[in-house]
């Protein structure tokens, strides 16, 4: 975590100095202001994973890897921190809202330990998308100790707010040389926005989602992303609602850039298909990363539930002024969250250690791949 917080801290170092290089050549005519000059620019990876919706069963295991004493996640999401730690963003998704004082609950109204957070630092994410069904399990004082702790342990978020001005900014990242805008929306919620906040939830709304790309475009970002907690639960195909949006967003363009450069999908609970869509890749869905022993839709228990990815994509700068950041390299790496011994597993690299996981993983590829990602490119990843 030092080691990981050293490199942030290097990394913001180095943006500084950019910015003020800019700032030099702006005055020398040679540069637009906070962008760094074409020859400094370089590429980034961003890695984004799944729901992290812990169950009671999920709960009691953070608390026996504490020794009984709190909650500790980390070692639950070790075995994927090479992963997660080695990119130069990486995001999550916090699907549930933190609880108060041991009051931690799991289906259907999820209160998790706010411990949940100091684990997801420790593995390396950076910032938590947060505008999903059951953001307002805990009405607004769940939103606000949620977005409390993730500020305590240096995770930036997106999607949910305290107040209006919360809700009208953008969340900006530092990725390398480049500056990556986190979107996040939610299709509904299990609660009713309160009356005096319902700027509280960011609901999907095309035009919305359009308009605070164009802002966070405006606000300097280069890449931007938007995570859409979206779909049909338990199933692996995205339904028309996915397959619509995702059409529509990724062919609106601002000057002949699109406004969206990568789209992430939670909420199915079942890893769903990768597709490129006007240039553009769309996860539909990543599926759980994070939740327990699950049952699907008919009260049957469905280990799809524990299955999912984690999306990783390489953008390289652009090779014309004002032009886009390309994605030059797409994978998935397929995980799943062992019940027995309650950690994620990396797949491919439990299969290499001789583990025989080669089933699961080859299904979780089988549907990632359905809607003809890999001629696009998409490969698995190590």
């Amino acid at each position: 975590m030092i080691a990981r917080r050293r490199q942030v801290a290097l990394a913001l170092t180095a943006l500084l100095a950019a910015a003020a290089a800019c700032q030099a050549q702006e005055r020398q005519g040679s540069a637009p202001p906070g962008r760094p000059a074409p020859s400094a620019a370089r590429g980034f990876t961003l890695v984004a994973s799944g729901d992290v919706l812990p169950d009671n069963s999920v709960v009691d295991r953070a608390h026996f890897d504490a020794g009984g004493n709190g909650y500790d996640f980390r070692p639950m999401l070790s075995g994927v921190e090479p992963v997660v730690s080695a990119a130069d963003l990486a995001l999550c998704h916090m699907e549930a809202v933190y609880g108060e004082s041991s009051d931690y609950t799991g289906y259907t109204a999820f209160r998790s330990p706010p411990e949940a957070a100091l684990g997801l630092t420790a593995t390396g994410y950076d910032s938590c998308s947060t505008a999903s069904s059951h953001a307002l399990d805990d009405g607004a004082a769940g939103i606000r100790r949620t977005l409390d702790t993730l500020d305590r342990v240096g995770l930036r978020h997106a999607g949910t707010a305290r107040t209006e001005g919360e809700a009208r900014s953008v969340t900006i990242l530092p990725a390398g040389t480049a500056r990556v805008a986190q979107l996040s929306y939610t299709f509904d919620t299990n609660g009713t926005l309160p009356p005096d906040q319902p700027w509280a939830v960011d609901l999907i709304d095309e035009r919305r989602i359009v308009a605070d790309a164009r802002a966070a475009r405006k606000a300097g970002a280069d890449v931007v992303v938007a995570s859409l907690h979206w779909g049909t639960e338990w199933q692996d195909d995205p339904d028309e609602q996915q397959l619509t949006l995702a059409r529509r967003l990724t062919a609106s363009r601002t000057g002949g850039r699109p406004d969206l450069d990568l789209i992430l999908g939670t909420h199915a609970h079942v890893p769903q298909a990768y597709e490129k869509i006007n240039g553009t890749w769309v996860i539909y869905g990543t599926g759980d990363q994070i939740a327990g022993e699950t049952h699907n839709q008919q009260g049957v228990r469905d280990l799809r539930g524990n299955q999912s990815t984690i999306g990783r994509f390489t953008f390289a700068p652009p090779t014309r002024p004002g032009g886009r950041w390309e994605v030059t390299r797409a994978e998935f790496i397929p995980q799943m969250y062992d019940l027995d011994a309650g950690r994620v597993v990396d797949l491919n690299a439990a299969i290499a250690n001789g583990a025989d996981l080669t089933g699961v993983r080859d299904r979780i590829r089988d549907v990632v791949l359905s809607r003809g990602a890999a001629k696009d490119g998409l490969v698995m990843g190590e």
